[in-house]
């Protein structure tokens, strides 16, 4: 599947006059950048890793208070859209370094907080079957709806609440995940099913040696996903930082589904 991807954003940064961008598809495995460009106006730019050598960071400092940006890609993404089918975790001794560390509790996601009630509710299940019943659970106990979390709000405040956004969704999932000692890290995305359109998040779970994309929102598929970025949940993974308060002017995001030889399918144009 290709997909496009037009981005336009303007944001009021104040004195400081310094942001970081996290908003260039990966060069990851199962997508590939077909194409790909950023037009920031009048800014000098350097750009460095993501968190784990995943995606890019684009350090931006404008002539202005003013950041006003466009970036556009094509993606061609191939992964499949199931998760592979595994009996078992992998054993916590098993486990790679890059996978341990997404074990841990962050402080979005307080896995700790949370190893009773998955032993009394999946304690029966194991690999492919208990992840796939945390993704269902959260989709089932949670409800999706706009302004009803913030940027403190945990997957404690969460569970409690019974409703947030996608970033509470995959800080659920995570939280749940890393509690029955699987692995999962949150996931920054573009998905062409996202509504409203926007920045999307997601969780990526250790499975049979590998990393595998889940949404429990179910506005989005992994083989309809581009990654942008990962961490242990969503401190590590923002769209942008600034050192000083900023204030958005603009935010406008459209991802396509393209017909074949390139061309956006009429049903997905907006």
């Amino acid at each position: 599947m290709r997909l496009s991807i037009d981005v336009t954003l303007s944001y009021q940064i104040g004195r400081s006059r310094a942001a970081m961008l996290a908003i260039e598809a990966a060069r990851y495995g199962g997508q590939t950048v077909v194409s790909d460009d950023v037009s920031i106006d009048r800014a000098g730019l350097v750009r460095i890793d993501g968190e784990s050598g995943i995606g890019t960071r684009i350090w931006a400092w404008p002539e202005t208070e003013d950041l006003s940006l466009r970036y556009r890609a094509e993606v061609e993404v191939t992964r499949r859209r199931a998760l592979p089918d595994c009996r078992e975790a992998t054993a916590m001794h098993d486990l790679p370094a890059e996978a341990l560390t997404y074990l841990r509790p962050s402080r979005f996601c307080p896995s700790d907080a949370f190893t009773a009630f998955v032993r009394k509710r999946f304690g029966g299940l194991d690999g492919t079957a208990k992840v796939v019943a945390i993704r269902d659970w959260v989709a089932r106990e949670i409800s999706y709806l706009q302004a009803t979390s913030d940027a403190q709000t945990t997957a404690l405040d969460t569970f409690a609440r019974r409703e947030g956004v996608c970033r509470d969704f995959a800080h659920m999932v995570c939280a749940l995940s890393r509690a029955s000692n699987i692995p999962a890290r949150y996931v920054s995305a573009y998905g062409p099913g996202v509504d409203p359109p926007d920045f999307h998040a997601v969780a990526e779970v250790w499975l049979g040696g590998g990393w595998h994309l889940v949404d429990a929102t179910g506005m989005s598929a992994p083989d309809e996903l581009v990654v942008i970025g990962v961490g242990r949940d969503a401190c590590d993974a923002p769209f942008m930082e600034t050192e000083e308060e900023a204030t958005l002017l603009e935010l406008s995001i459209a991802v396509s589904r393209c017909a074949p030889g390139g061309r956006i399918g009429p049903a997905d144009q907006r």
